[in-house]
């Protein structure tokens, strides 16, 4: 049979009177919380600017031209943006002017994004 054995803090952890037993302090804290907070915050104000940035300026520049006879979509797209995809600049063309179709008409203004 065991017997348990139990001591007074002062005499189990110090030398004399008034010790009391050493605890460490918590892991981290209050601190550590601050810290993740600052960095999470730094991290999406970075990622914020970041996507900001890569998307460009909010204000598109467009150009007017007003629909020749013989003019469709393609024809535009071709003449306005030569260097570019025909195909995305009629979609373009087409969203810039909420036009359902490629579907336009001779004198119709349209509004070329730059």
């Amino acid at each position: 049979m065991r017997t348990t054995v139990r001591y007074d803090s002062e005499r189990m952890y110090g030398a004399g009177h008034g010790f009391k037993p050493w605890r460490a302090p918590r892991a981290g804290g209050f601190r550590s919380v601050r810290r993740l907070l600052a960095a999470v915050a730094a991290v999406s104000f970075l990622s914020l600017g970041l996507a900001l940035a890569a998307r460009g300026s909010t204000e598109t520049a467009y150009t007017t031209v007003v629909v020749q006879p013989g003019d469709t979509l393609w024809s535009i797209a071709a003449e306005h943006y030569p260097a570019d995809d025909v195909r995305v600049r009629v979609n373009d063309i087409e969203q810039a002017n909420d036009l359902r179709g490629p579907r336009i008409e001779v004198g119709q203004s349209l509004r070329l994004p730059g």
